[in-house]
C-alpha cells in the first residue's frame, strides 16, 4: 500500500511514553486545517495513544501501518 502525501513527520523513534503523543500534540499544532502528520515511532503503546489521542480531538487516522519494529501513523488534522 501507498503511503499518503504528508505535510510534516515526526520522527518518534526510541521515545516512550508519554514523549510521543506530547510531541504530537506540539507538531500538530504547526499544520493547518487538513494537513497531514507522517509519525514514526518504536513504542507500541502508540497503537493506543495516538488512535485516542486523534479520537478526543478530532483529528482523522487516515493509516496505521506497522513495519518490523515501527509503528507509523498518518493523521489530518481536524
Amino acid at each position: 500500500m501507498d503511503e499518503p502525501d504528508f505535510d510534516l513527520e515526526l520522527d518518534a523513534r526510541g521515545l516512550m511514553c508519554p514523549e510521543p503523543v506530547m510531541l504530537l500534540h506540539g507538531k500538530m499544532s504547526e499544520l493547518v486545517e487538513g494537513g497531514i502528520l507522517k509519525i514514526v515511532a518504536t513504542d507500541p503503546s502508540t497503537t493506543r495513544d495516538v488512535p485516542r489521542f486523534c479520537q478526543f480531538l478530532n483529528h482523522e487516522l487516515m493509516l496505521e501501518t506497522h513495519s518490523g519494529e515501527e509503528f507509523i501513523f498518518f493523521i489530518r488534522r481536524g
